[in-house]
């Protein structure tokens, strides 16, 4: 296969476009959604990989691009693996995150009185999915187990990462420098996997 030297990152979040675009390797010419005016697809997949497909070939029919997109999202076990794939709609239409997050905590204490003193089991998962118009070059899956932390803590990062306290750690991604976060996180996992493609 011959080197992709531009790529349209298939996503309209901020955050994923900035932590895609750090991974990318850097000859690569990058484009994103709003460079073409695009808005992003209907998911309506059932799993990480249907909805990461579904976007990469998309965007790359759109454009004639090479795609890459990512789906990803928050399991906490205790609430039966959710909000799952529906991480980004638990926001709502402006993608306010602490609106999630309070669902979050809420759907917690519902289940269980005494959560914040548990070790609420989650993890963050990531499809990572190439597109070449008609033809899927690849989709893999990047997973980091941890824990929900019991409150919000720090600044950094976007979406959930306030609140997910990755295995041996004891910051959240929210108070984590990003350079840290990105060597452990589901991105990263699913990413390394991926570069070859590249």
């Amino acid at each position: 296969m011959k080197k992709i030297k531009k790529i349209i990152i298939g996503s309209n979040n901020k955050g994923k476009l900035r932590e895609i675009r750090d991974l990318l390797p850097r000859n690569i010419k990058i484009k994103s959604p709003i460079d073409f005016d695009l808005k992003s697809p209907k998911e309506t997949g059932k799993t990480f990989e249907q909805n990461s497909l579904i976007k990469s070939k998309y965007f790359s029919k759109k454009t004639n691009l090479v795609c890459i997109a990512d789906d990803s999202g928050l399991e906490i076990d205790l609430l039966n693996k959710k909000p799952g794939i529906f991480s980004a709609r638990w926001a709502g239409k402006d993608g306010n995150f602490k609106k999630a997050i309070n669902r979050v905590f809420k759907e917690l204490e519902n289940k269980d009185k005494n959560w914040k003193k548990k070790k609420i089991k989650a993890r963050f998962v990531c499809a990572l999915s190439i597109y070449n118009l008609n033809k899927k070059i690849a989709c893999v899956i990047g997973k980091v187990e941890g824990k929900i932390a019991s409150e919000s803590r720090g600044k950094n990062g976007f979406g959930y990462d306030p609140i997910f306290i990755p295995i041996h750690k004891n910051k959240t991604f929210g108070e984590m420098k990003p350079s840290l976060k990105y060597k452990l996180d589901h991105r990263f996992k699913a990413f390394k996997k991926i570069k070859k493609f590249l």
